[in-house]
């Protein structure tokens, strides 16, 4: 059994996720440059055993694609290019930066901390990858 690995696919950052080779735990991974993103992942899946890339689906209230959408639809296709043996899955990512920011103040990271963009990311990433890992 190979890892999942989830992506929150940002303008300028991306959260990543992934989990065990068991499937059962998601931990976040990091948090890096958009633009270094497929190299990212290109030298992960030398490295690493990963079966299925999960990236967050954003969408508005109503169900329909929010703006976010343009900007992965590029990604979605590009990935699929550099790195045709990786499957990908979609999931809701609504609320998941909300719930990121909540999951900060529950643990009691300082106001400070809950600043850092980055981690709110690389928490998203990992609630998407939690969702996934529920929903099979």
């Amino acid at each position: 059994m190979g890892r999942i690995l989830a992506i929150d696919y940002g303008k300028k950052r991306t959260g990543i996720a992934v989990t065990d080779e068991l499937q059962i735990i998601a931990s976040g991974l990091a948090t890096i440059n958009t633009s270094e993103l497929i190299l990212f992942l290109k030298e992960y899946v030398k490295k690493e055993n990963v079966e299925l890339f999960v990236i967050g689906e954003p969408k508005r209230l109503n169900n329909t694609a929010s703006e976010s959408e343009v900007l992965i639809t590029p990604f979605l296709k590009q990935i699929s290019k550099e790195i045709p043996m990786i499957p990908v899955k979609r999931i809701d990512e609504r609320f998941t930066s909300k719930m990121a920011f909540q999951t900060m103040i529950d643990s009691g990271l300082k106001k400070k901390q809950r600043q850092n963009k980055a981690l709110i990311d690389e928490i998203s990433a990992t609630i998407i990858l939690q969702s996934y890992l529920y929903s099979k």
